[in-house]
């Protein structure tokens, strides 16, 4: 199962609410024109494929277990 990030989990890595909000917007606008997902051309959605958000942000995050 891939794993799922909001903008509440990047502001509690440290990432401020304008700065969280913009990621997650990107990583959408990703999902659509460049993977071909229609399911994040909706407002409401709020999360996005974690791999997509460390690959824009050049981040990797570490697992929580």
């Amino acid at each position: 199962m891939k794993s799922l990030i909001s903008k509440e989990d990047l502001i509690l890595l440290g990432y401020k609410e304008h700065t969280a909000s913009s990621i997650i917007k990107q990583a959408k606008a990703f999902m659509v024109y460049n993977r071909g997902v229609p399911l994040y051309n909706n407002r409401r959605l709020g999360f996005v494929p974690r791999d997509v958000v460390e690959s824009l942000i050049g981040v990797t995050f570490e697992d929580e277990e």
